[in-house]
Protein backbone atom coordinates (compact mmCIF):
# COMPACT_ATOMS: atom_id res chain seq x y z
CA UNK A 1 0.00 0.00 0.00
CA UNK A 2 1.58 3.34 -0.99
CA UNK A 3 1.89 6.21 1.35
CA UNK A 4 1.05 9.82 0.70
CA UNK A 5 3.33 12.69 2.63
CA UNK A 6 1.13 14.39 5.29
CA UNK A 7 1.20 18.58 6.25
CA UNK A 8 0.67 19.07 9.67
CA UNK A 9 0.12 23.22 9.86
CA UNK A 10 0.22 24.54 13.77
CA UNK A 11 0.18 27.89 14.80
CA UNK A 12 3.11 29.49 15.13
CA UNK A 13 4.57 31.87 18.29
CA UNK A 14 3.31 34.87 17.56
CA UNK A 15 0.20 33.59 16.01
CA UNK A 16 -2.81 33.71 17.82
CA UNK A 17 -4.37 29.89 17.73
CA UNK A 18 -7.79 29.61 16.49
CA UNK A 19 -9.83 27.90 14.08
CA UNK A 20 -8.31 24.70 12.85
CA UNK A 21 -5.12 22.51 11.54
CA UNK A 22 -5.24 20.80 8.74
CA UNK A 23 -3.55 18.00 7.91
CA UNK A 24 -3.43 16.92 4.30
CA UNK A 25 -1.98 13.79 2.72
CA UNK A 26 -1.57 14.17 -1.07
CA UNK A 27 0.08 11.95 -4.14
CA UNK A 28 2.67 12.91 -5.84
CA UNK A 29 4.24 11.77 -9.18
CA UNK A 30 7.58 10.23 -9.75
CA UNK A 31 9.58 11.69 -13.07
CA UNK A 32 5.89 13.57 -14.47
CA UNK A 33 5.52 16.84 -15.01
CA UNK A 34 1.99 16.69 -15.71
CA UNK A 35 -0.06 18.33 -12.99
CA UNK A 36 -3.99 17.19 -11.68
CA UNK A 37 -5.94 19.88 -9.79
CA UNK A 38 -6.75 18.99 -6.29
CA UNK A 39 -9.88 18.56 -5.06
CA UNK A 40 -11.22 21.59 -2.97
CA UNK A 41 -12.31 21.09 0.35
CA UNK A 42 -15.86 22.19 0.94
CA UNK A 43 -16.61 25.36 3.85
CA UNK A 44 -18.75 22.42 5.33
CA UNK A 45 -14.96 20.31 5.71
CA UNK A 46 -14.35 21.54 9.24
CA UNK A 47 -14.35 18.67 11.21
CA UNK A 48 -13.87 15.56 11.44
CA UNK A 49 -12.46 12.75 8.87
CA UNK A 50 -13.94 12.97 6.03
CA UNK A 51 -12.18 10.80 2.42
CA UNK A 52 -11.87 13.35 -0.50
CA UNK A 53 -11.36 11.03 -3.36
CA UNK A 54 -8.88 12.27 -6.18
CA UNK A 55 -8.26 10.31 -9.44
CA UNK A 56 -5.87 7.25 -9.60
CA UNK A 57 -1.87 8.53 -10.02
CA UNK A 58 -1.76 6.31 -13.27
CA UNK A 59 2.44 5.99 -12.37
CA UNK A 60 4.11 3.19 -10.63
CA UNK A 61 6.55 4.41 -8.00
CA UNK A 62 8.91 1.48 -7.39
CA UNK A 63 6.46 -1.39 -7.05
CA UNK A 64 3.73 0.07 -5.38
CA UNK A 65 0.59 0.67 -7.22
CA UNK A 66 -1.38 3.19 -5.63
CA UNK A 67 -4.85 2.07 -4.80
CA UNK A 68 -5.61 4.20 -1.73
CA UNK A 69 -7.99 7.38 -0.90
CA UNK A 70 -6.29 9.95 0.70
CA UNK A 71 -7.93 11.90 3.44
CA UNK A 72 -8.76 15.39 4.28
CA UNK A 73 -8.11 15.41 8.12
CA UNK A 74 -9.40 18.84 10.24
CA UNK A 75 -7.99 18.59 14.11
CA UNK A 76 -9.03 21.09 16.71
CA UNK A 77 -6.62 24.00 17.22
CA UNK A 78 -6.44 23.06 20.73
CA UNK A 79 -6.48 18.96 20.40
CA UNK A 80 -3.45 17.58 21.93
CA UNK A 81 -1.29 16.45 19.20
CA UNK A 82 -1.44 12.39 19.05
CA UNK A 83 2.69 11.42 19.19
CA UNK A 84 2.72 8.65 16.44
CA UNK A 85 1.57 11.86 13.85
CA UNK A 86 3.15 14.88 15.31
CA UNK A 87 6.83 15.84 16.27
CA UNK A 88 6.35 18.29 19.09
CA UNK A 89 7.91 21.39 18.16
CA UNK A 90 9.06 23.54 20.60
CA UNK A 91 8.10 27.24 21.38
CA UNK A 92 10.39 30.18 20.38
CA UNK A 93 11.26 32.72 23.03
CA UNK A 94 10.60 36.27 22.16
CA UNK A 95 11.58 39.35 23.88
CA UNK A 96 10.68 41.61 20.60
CA UNK A 97 7.07 42.37 21.05
CA UNK A 98 7.18 44.25 17.33
CA UNK A 99 9.31 40.86 15.90
CA UNK A 100 8.01 39.29 12.46
CA UNK A 101 7.65 36.36 14.03
CA UNK A 102 6.16 33.04 12.77
CA UNK A 103 3.20 32.89 11.46
CA UNK A 104 2.73 28.98 11.47
CA UNK A 105 4.40 25.76 11.36
CA UNK A 106 3.94 23.40 8.29
CA UNK A 107 5.04 19.61 9.49
CA UNK A 108 5.64 17.03 6.75
CA UNK A 109 5.66 13.92 6.79
CA UNK A 110 8.29 12.71 4.03
CA UNK A 111 7.19 9.18 3.35
CA UNK A 112 7.48 8.67 -0.04
CA UNK A 113 9.91 11.41 -1.04
CA UNK A 114 7.93 14.67 -1.64
CA UNK A 115 9.25 17.73 -3.83
CA UNK A 116 8.46 20.95 -2.83
CA UNK A 117 9.15 24.87 -4.47
CA UNK A 118 7.02 25.60 -7.67
CA UNK A 119 10.53 25.76 -10.16
CA UNK A 120 10.70 22.35 -10.29
CA UNK A 121 7.78 20.27 -8.47
CA UNK A 122 4.22 21.35 -9.07
CA UNK A 123 2.49 18.43 -6.93
CA UNK A 124 2.70 20.50 -3.84
CA UNK A 125 1.91 24.27 -2.93
CA UNK A 126 1.44 24.47 1.08
CA UNK A 127 1.92 28.20 1.50
CA UNK A 128 -1.01 31.06 1.31
CA UNK A 129 -0.52 33.89 -0.30
CA UNK A 130 1.83 36.43 1.44
CA UNK A 131 3.62 33.41 2.90
CA UNK A 132 7.56 32.73 2.63
CA UNK A 133 9.68 29.94 4.04
CA UNK A 134 13.31 31.05 4.33
CA UNK A 135 15.96 28.99 3.33
CA UNK A 136 19.51 28.68 3.55
CA UNK A 137 22.43 26.91 1.52
CA UNK A 138 25.77 26.31 1.93
CA UNK A 139 26.75 26.41 5.29
CA UNK A 140 27.52 26.06 8.11
CA UNK A 141 30.14 29.07 7.62
CA UNK A 142 31.72 31.20 10.47
CA UNK A 143 30.81 34.55 11.34
CA UNK A 144 28.53 34.90 8.89
CA UNK A 145 26.14 31.95 9.90
CA UNK A 146 26.40 33.58 13.55
CA UNK A 147 25.19 36.58 11.68
CA UNK A 148 22.16 35.40 10.19
CA UNK A 149 21.09 33.71 13.11
CA UNK A 150 21.21 37.04 15.21
CA UNK A 151 19.20 38.34 12.43
CA UNK A 152 16.48 35.72 12.64
CA UNK A 153 16.83 35.80 16.37
CA UNK A 154 16.21 39.59 16.65
CA UNK A 155 12.52 38.97 14.47
CA UNK A 156 11.82 35.56 16.75
CA UNK A 157 11.95 33.37 13.03
CA UNK A 158 12.61 30.12 12.43
CA UNK A 159 14.65 29.21 9.11
CA UNK A 160 15.62 25.94 7.12
CA UNK A 161 19.57 25.29 6.49
CA UNK A 162 20.58 23.11 4.18
CA UNK A 163 24.17 22.05 5.01
CA UNK A 164 26.93 21.51 2.94
CA UNK A 165 28.49 17.78 4.34
CA UNK A 166 32.15 18.79 4.33
CA UNK A 167 31.24 22.23 5.91
CA UNK A 168 29.57 20.76 8.55
CA UNK A 169 33.01 18.88 9.78
CA UNK A 170 34.75 21.64 9.21
CA UNK A 171 32.65 23.80 11.71
CA UNK A 172 30.15 21.57 13.89
CA UNK A 173 30.37 24.06 16.48
CA UNK A 174 28.46 26.11 13.65
CA UNK A 175 25.81 23.93 12.82
CA UNK A 176 24.97 23.17 16.33
CA UNK A 177 24.38 26.83 16.90
CA UNK A 178 22.02 26.69 14.00
CA UNK A 179 20.21 23.15 15.71
CA UNK A 180 20.19 25.14 18.75
CA UNK A 181 18.76 27.80 17.72
CA UNK A 182 15.60 25.62 16.84
CA UNK A 183 16.04 25.95 13.21
CA UNK A 184 15.66 22.98 10.60
CA UNK A 185 18.87 21.55 9.12
CA UNK A 186 18.54 19.49 6.06
CA UNK A 187 21.69 18.29 3.66
CA UNK A 188 22.84 19.64 0.80
CA UNK A 189 25.64 16.79 -0.04
CA UNK A 190 29.23 16.50 0.98
CA UNK A 191 31.14 18.70 -1.43
CA UNK A 192 28.41 20.76 -3.56
CA UNK A 193 29.33 18.96 -7.06
CA UNK A 194 26.82 18.57 -9.59
CA UNK A 195 24.58 15.49 -9.25
CA UNK A 196 24.05 15.39 -12.93
CA UNK A 197 27.61 15.32 -14.28
CA UNK A 198 28.01 12.17 -12.20
CA UNK A 199 27.56 8.43 -12.12
CA UNK A 200 24.30 6.81 -10.02
CA UNK A 201 26.82 5.53 -7.20
CA UNK A 202 28.90 8.43 -7.52
CA UNK A 203 26.00 10.61 -6.77
CA UNK A 204 24.41 8.50 -4.51
CA UNK A 205 27.91 8.49 -1.89
CA UNK A 206 27.69 12.70 -2.64
CA UNK A 207 24.02 12.66 -1.24
CA UNK A 208 24.27 9.37 1.51
CA UNK A 209 27.90 11.18 2.77
CA UNK A 210 26.43 14.45 3.02
CA UNK A 211 23.32 13.62 5.00
CA UNK A 212 25.71 11.42 7.40
CA UNK A 213 28.40 14.22 8.33
CA UNK A 214 25.66 16.91 8.95
CA UNK A 215 23.29 14.71 10.90
CA UNK A 216 26.83 13.68 12.90
CA UNK A 217 28.43 16.68 13.71
CA UNK A 218 25.10 17.78 14.27
CA UNK A 219 25.25 15.48 16.97
CA UNK A 220 21.21 14.72 16.70
CA UNK A 221 19.18 13.86 14.12
CA UNK A 222 18.57 15.81 11.63
CA UNK A 223 14.98 16.51 9.04
CA UNK A 224 15.03 13.90 5.30
CA UNK A 225 15.09 17.40 3.47
CA UNK A 226 17.63 17.68 0.68
CA UNK A 227 18.73 20.05 -1.91
CA UNK A 228 20.20 19.56 -4.83
CA UNK A 229 23.24 21.53 -5.55
CA UNK A 230 22.79 24.21 -8.19
CA UNK A 231 19.08 22.18 -8.08
CA UNK A 232 20.32 19.62 -11.11
CA UNK A 233 18.10 16.30 -10.17
CA UNK A 234 18.67 13.62 -11.85
CA UNK A 235 15.63 10.71 -12.46
CA UNK A 236 18.20 8.52 -10.98
CA UNK A 237 17.99 10.65 -7.79
CA UNK A 238 14.39 11.56 -7.87
CA UNK A 239 13.76 7.83 -7.45
CA UNK A 240 16.40 7.15 -5.06
CA UNK A 241 15.01 9.88 -2.34
CA UNK A 242 11.54 8.40 -2.77
CA UNK A 243 13.58 5.08 -1.86
CA UNK A 244 15.16 6.93 1.30
CA UNK A 245 11.53 8.99 2.15
CA UNK A 246 13.65 12.11 2.04
CA UNK A 247 11.88 15.08 0.77
CA UNK A 248 13.62 17.39 -1.66
CA UNK A 249 13.40 21.04 -2.18
CA UNK A 250 13.51 23.72 -4.36
CA UNK A 251 12.93 26.75 -4.78
CA UNK A 252 10.43 29.56 -5.95
CA UNK A 253 12.36 32.90 -5.81
CA UNK A 254 16.13 32.83 -6.68
CA UNK A 255 18.03 35.83 -4.20
CA UNK A 256 20.64 35.15 -6.66
CA UNK A 257 24.10 36.25 -3.96
CA UNK A 258 26.04 34.24 -5.69
CA UNK A 259 26.47 37.15 -7.81
CA UNK A 260 24.42 39.90 -6.51
CA UNK A 261 26.67 41.18 -3.76
CA UNK A 262 25.67 44.35 -2.73
CA UNK A 263 22.98 44.20 0.33
CA UNK A 264 20.68 47.06 -0.78
CA UNK A 265 20.85 45.32 -4.14
CA UNK A 266 20.26 42.43 -2.74
CA UNK A 267 17.31 43.09 -0.97
CA UNK A 268 15.53 45.02 -3.38
CA UNK A 269 15.87 42.12 -6.24
CA UNK A 270 14.68 39.79 -3.61
CA UNK A 271 11.67 42.12 -2.62
CA UNK A 272 10.81 42.83 -6.29
CA UNK A 273 10.90 38.85 -7.17
CA UNK A 274 8.52 38.46 -4.07
CA UNK A 275 6.44 40.62 -5.33
CA UNK A 276 5.76 39.71 -8.54
CA UNK A 277 5.81 36.12 -7.11
CA UNK A 278 2.77 36.60 -4.29
CA UNK A 279 4.81 33.97 -1.71
CA UNK A 280 7.21 31.36 -1.77
CA UNK A 281 10.43 29.43 -0.52
CA UNK A 282 13.34 31.83 -0.63
CA UNK A 283 16.77 30.51 -1.97
CA UNK A 284 19.44 32.50 0.41
CA UNK A 285 23.41 31.52 1.08
CA UNK A 286 24.47 31.88 4.44
CA UNK A 287 28.10 31.52 4.15
CA UNK A 288 28.23 34.80 1.61
CA UNK A 289 28.76 38.29 4.14
CA UNK A 290 26.63 40.08 1.62
CA UNK A 291 24.46 37.91 2.30
CA UNK A 292 24.30 38.10 6.12
CA UNK A 293 24.55 42.18 5.87
CA UNK A 294 21.52 42.32 3.90
CA UNK A 295 19.42 39.34 5.93
CA UNK A 296 17.98 42.15 8.27
CA UNK A 297 16.61 44.35 5.95
CA UNK A 298 15.27 42.08 4.06
CA UNK A 299 13.45 40.67 7.32
CA UNK A 300 12.60 44.47 7.83
CA UNK A 301 11.43 44.62 4.19
CA UNK A 302 9.13 41.48 4.53
CA UNK A 303 7.20 42.79 8.32
CA UNK A 304 7.13 46.51 6.30
CA UNK A 305 5.15 44.81 3.61
CA UNK A 306 2.94 42.27 5.70
CA UNK A 307 4.29 39.11 4.70
CA UNK A 308 4.21 36.39 6.68
CA UNK A 309 6.81 33.56 7.66
CA UNK A 310 6.41 29.63 7.61
CA UNK A 311 8.86 27.89 9.40
CA UNK A 312 9.43 24.23 7.77
CA UNK A 313 9.41 20.95 9.89
CA UNK A 314 9.59 17.59 9.43
CA UNK A 315 7.56 14.39 11.03
CA UNK A 316 10.55 12.45 11.46
CA UNK A 317 13.99 12.40 11.21
CA UNK A 318 16.60 11.17 8.67
CA UNK A 319 17.63 7.39 8.83
CA UNK A 320 21.41 7.75 7.94
CA UNK A 321 23.39 4.50 6.85
CA UNK A 322 26.00 3.00 8.45
CA UNK A 323 28.61 2.43 6.07
CA UNK A 324 28.40 6.66 5.34
CA UNK A 325 28.65 7.00 8.80
CA UNK A 326 31.89 5.18 8.76
CA UNK A 327 33.20 6.80 6.26
CA UNK A 328 32.38 10.43 7.61
CA UNK A 329 33.54 9.07 11.33
CA UNK A 330 37.01 7.38 9.41
CA UNK A 331 37.82 11.20 7.62
CA UNK A 332 40.09 13.46 9.05
CA UNK A 333 39.02 17.18 8.62
CA UNK A 334 41.15 19.62 7.36
CA UNK A 335 39.85 23.12 7.18
CA UNK A 336 41.67 25.06 3.91
CA UNK A 337 43.61 27.78 4.87
CA UNK A 338 41.96 29.77 2.29
CA UNK A 339 38.25 28.46 1.62
CA UNK A 340 36.61 29.78 -1.04
CA UNK A 341 32.98 30.55 -0.88
CA UNK A 342 31.25 27.02 -3.18
CA UNK A 343 28.40 28.65 -4.05
CA UNK A 344 30.35 31.24 -5.84
CA UNK A 345 31.15 28.77 -8.97
CA UNK A 346 26.95 28.29 -8.50
CA UNK A 347 25.14 28.50 -12.21
CA UNK A 348 21.57 30.23 -11.77
CA UNK A 349 18.89 26.92 -12.92
CA UNK A 350 16.59 27.95 -15.90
Amino acid sequence: MRRFPVFIVAAGAMAVASGSIIAVAAKHFLGSTAVEPAPTAKSELTTGSIDARWPKPGVERQTAVAEAAPKLVALEAEAAPEPEKRVAVAKPTCNNPNALGVSRTVQIDTMGGPGFGMSQYRDYDFLQPGEVVLTFDDGPWPVTTPMVLAALKAECLRATFFSIGKHATWYPEVLKQVVAAGHTVGSHTWSHQNLAHKSPQEAQDEVEKGMSAVAMMAGTPIAPFFRYPQLRQTRNLKAYLVQRNVAAFSIDIDSEDFKIKKPDVLVGSTMAKLKKNGKGIILMHDLHKWTALAVPELLAQLKANGYKVVHVRAKGTLDTLPEYDAMVAAAQPVKPSNARAISAEMQTFD
